[in-house]
């Protein structure tokens, strides 16, 4: 088993040594993380400059790019080998709801979907490292456990881990995406010189929180698993479309 491990929190982010660690003895890793936090970088793709892969003392690749570019070269020619699997993570900070349009984390696994085996996002509810176990520890049990998932090809699997101790956590429950309230407006700023410009504010709270989405299992104290599909045709609006565009040419 060969997986290959991204992020979007840095080369250096602990949850990605924390998530290598719990992988290492499992199975065949390659890691290949920005050089830098690239959290909301989605699934950009670097067009504008070439990329440069640098190996660091522990064999980890760095690259000045996105998570989305460390794992499309993974794919494509910079690893020696080719991945049977992308594991990504584990993300300091929630990545629930509309967080996985945005997530760096959340596109480095989408970009796995190309191959056989179901790819994963982790991401632990706090941005302290203090409850890192817990994440790494169903890291592992969920990966080491994929040989006994029957997906459609292209999923993944969106799995946010509460900032408890391991002994507070209540289970695992099988979620769907909640939704997210508008987030408040950006912050004006204005530097010495006068020069105007726009912090992005914090995202929204919960506004579709209720039982059985992301956000309610994991205030419950429950690991959250939320299945990711490709396809975001809404197959629903067919119909309505395509009345509306009769007589239109």
């Amino acid at each position: 088993m060969r997986i290959l491990i991204s992020n979007d929190d840095g080369v250096t982010a602990p949850g990605l040594a924390a998530l290598h660690a719990a992988l290492a003895d499992y199975a065949e890793c390659s890691v290949i993380a920005p050089d830098q936090d690239k959290s909301g970088a989605s699934s950009s793709l670097t067009l504008d400059r070439p990329l440069h892969p640098q190996t660091l003392a522990n064999g980890f690749i760095s690259l000045n790019g996105t998570p989305t570019d460390c794992v499309h070269l993974g794919l494509n020619g910079l690893l020696s080998h080719q991945p049977d699997m992308v594991v990504s993570g584990i993300n300091l900070g929630a990545n629930l709801g509309d967080d996985v349009l945005y997530s760096g984390t959340v596109a480095a696994a989408l970009e796995g979907r190309f191959l056989g085996n179901t790819s994963f996002a982790f991401s632990l509810l706090s941005r302290q490292p203090d409850n890192l176990a817990t994440a790494a520890y169903y890291a592992r049990k969920l990966v080491e456990a994929h040989d006994q998932l029957n997906l459609a090809p292209r999923t993944v699997l969106n799995v946010n881990i509460p900032n408890l101790p391991l002994d507070h956590i209540r289970g695992i429950q099988l979620t769907r995406l909640g939704h997210r309230a508008r987030a408040a407006a950006p912050t004006k700023v204005v530097n010495p010189r006068g020069k105007e410009g726009y912090w992005i504010a914090v995202a929204g709270d919960a506004e579709d929180g209720g039982p059985g989405t992301d956000f309610h299992a994991v205030m419950q104290g429950y690991v959250s698993i939320t299945p990711l599909q490709l396809d975001r045709t809404f197959n629903d609006a067919f119909d309505s479309v395509k009345g509306w565009l009769e007589g239109m040419r």
